[in-house]
């Protein structure tokens, strides 16, 4: 399983609008894709509930996983960026 570690970008981290974005690109991929902090169980990257519920913060390290390499390398590519800008 393709598995990207990756440091969250957005400025307050992982929280209701960041979430939104990736949970709304996770959907449309259309691929089964997580999003956990390492060593623990990821949660599924199409629920924005699920990503706050990580607690991640700017600069934590998450790790993306999932079937499609292309889909865990964007949805890594979101959770690096500052999607509150």
């Amino acid at each position: 399983m393709p598995t990207k570690s990756v440091v969250v970008g957005s400025a307050v981290g992982l929280h209701a609008r960041p979430a939104a974005i990736i949970s709304d690109a996770a959907e449309e991929l259309g691929a089964e894709v997580t999003i956990g902090l390492p060593g623990e169980e990821g949660v599924d990257a199409g629920s924005a509930l699920m990503i706050m519920t990580l607690g991640a913060g700017k600069g934590a390290v998450v790790e993306v996983s999932g079937d499609d390499q292309a889909a865990v390398d964007r949805i890594a590519e979101l959770v690096e960026q500052d999607l509150d800008a």
